[in-house]
């Protein structure tokens, strides 16, 4: 009960970061958002790590792993994946980023070698499916839509292939390699941040809401978000937890629809149907 609560309530935050990108990307866009959400994460991931004792201590073999993790998965993926959900929808952000399990098959298979089975094979196929009906599924859709929902795929596909490198180096607390690649991620991010706020005027930054969406990203989605998915862990088998996954999408639709209006339209809800039974399919044993 405990480790279903703790992964619904993960899978619930990060639902709801999409609609908080959605407040924040028409004042901050995507590049300064990422590193003012990862400013307020790291503090708060130092503090959590401090009081559970984890080490900090990488053997110097494995940064260039621990570097890719934070190229490709903390700073690639969340950058395309919020200039997607700027471009789209909270909906269209949830679901597509939802497809992840189904397309770490594909890396699992070059990188690690792990056998492709059939109900793997049928996994990629649905969700892959499944994205490109929700994608390219009205005719009448907006070039912006269609650019967004390949920025969406573009960050589904590095965050399983960040997902399959962290295989590679087991060793490490969860809680380390995530500051690390929060770490690096402001680094790679810094420059273009410090040319954006140059520039900007900062008389529109004045907004309580994007303010307060940029606290929720930094602090509740990277670092409670993530806390409370590694305590439901510890509860459950991963083969299981998998599947509270799709509270993500869930809280996503909902919220985007009541409070930002999107509509939810059934191209939406054939493509979440075939990535649910995609990502299901992955998860089986």
């Amino acid at each position: 009960m405990r480790g279903a609560l703790y992964l619904s309530l993960a899978a619930s935050i990060w639902g709801a970061m999409f609609v908080m990108v959605r407040i924040a990307v028409p004042v901050i866009p995507p590049i300064p958002l990422v590193f003012m959400r990862y400013l307020t994460a790291i503090f708060a991931l130092f503090a959590f790590g401090e009081a559970k004792h984890v080490s900090w201590h990488i053997d110097k073999n494995d940064w260039l792993t621990v570097f890719l993790v934070g190229l490709i998965g903390q700073t690639i993926s969340i950058v395309t994946q919020e200039t997607g959900t700027m471009l789209t929808s909270a909906q269209m952000g949830s679901i597509i980023t939802a497809a992840t399990p189904a397309f770490m098959v594909i890396f699992a298979r070059l990188i690690l070698r792990e056998k492709l089975t059939v109900a793997r094979m049928l996994s990629v196929v649905f969700a892959t499916i499944g994205v490109l009906i929700i994608v390219a599924g009205p005719s009448d859709i907006e070039m912006n839509s269609m650019l967004g929902g390949v920025s969406l795929t573009v960050a589904a596909l590095t965050w399983g292939l960040m997902s399959v490198l962290l295989k590679k180096i087991p060793q490490y607390s969860s809680i380390t390699i995530t500051f690390y690649g929060v770490l690096i991620a402001l680094v790679l991010l810094a420059p273009c941040t410090t040319y954006w706020l140059s520039g900007v005027d900062k008389s529109s930054l004045a907004s309580a809401p994007v303010w307060l969406a940029v606290l929720y990203l930094g602090i509740v989605s990277t670092a409670g978000g993530f806390i409370f998915w590694n305590m439901g862990l510890k509860e459950m088998d991963a083969s299981v937890s998998g599947i509270f996954f799709f509270f993500q999408p869930i809280v996503g639709t909902l919220l985007g629809w009541l409070f930002l209006g999107e509509p939810v339209t059934i191209y939406f809800w054939v493509g979440s149907a075939l990535v649910a039974a995609g990502v299901l399919l992955v998860m089986k044993k």
